[in-house]
């Protein structure tokens, strides 16, 4: 039979295991697909993982930038070996990440400077995310330069009805 005291050391030694297991993850591997502008395939070892964006979202296919924001994107890593920052995994088992280029600075960060994507306020709070969203509204390069950009959860919800 186990002790009260065994009991105790237990569940902490199980709750310490599940919070390490909650930690965010640092992977690295090789772009093999670009999805869109804001998710794209990479192989870490020999497994293929999907890679969602976090804190921003890009233009749809079939919206104004869309085509646009992934041939940025492709440029930017296709092929290339990046590293990432997985912060958690959503419903449909995508990494939601922050991808470090190979050289230097974030794929998320150069999408929202380059007016290529949205900072998604609703699941990010950076304030350093929100200035490059701003700057990019104010000198109205990419997406930014239409006279009335549609945000891309605006447009998912549309197509929904």
């Amino acid at each position: 039979m186990i002790s009260h005291m065994m009991k105790k050391y237990l569940f902490l030694l199980i709750f310490l295991l599940f919070c390490v297991g909650l930690e965010a993850q640092k992977l690295s591997g090789k772009v093999v697909g670009v999805n869109d502008g804001d998710t794209f395939e990479m192989l870490v070892g020999n497994r293929k993982l999907k890679v969602r964006l976090e804190g921003i979202d890009c233009p749809e296919k079939g919206q104004a930038f869309g085509n646009a924001a992934k041939t940025y994107t492709s440029n930017l890593v296709f092929g290339q070996y990046v590293s990432v920052y997985v912060k958690s995994y959503d419903r449909y088992k995508r990494a939601i990440a922050i991808v470090y280029l190979p050289g230097g600075g974030t794929l998320n960060e150069a999408l929202l400077s380059s007016g290529m994507a949205w900072h998604f306020k609703k699941y990010n709070n950076d304030k350093s995310w929100a200035r490059l969203e701003n700057q990019a509204r104010k000198s109205r390069i990419g997406l930014w330069s239409d006279s009335n950009p549609i945000p891309p959860w605006e447009f998912r919800k549309s197509r929904r009805r």
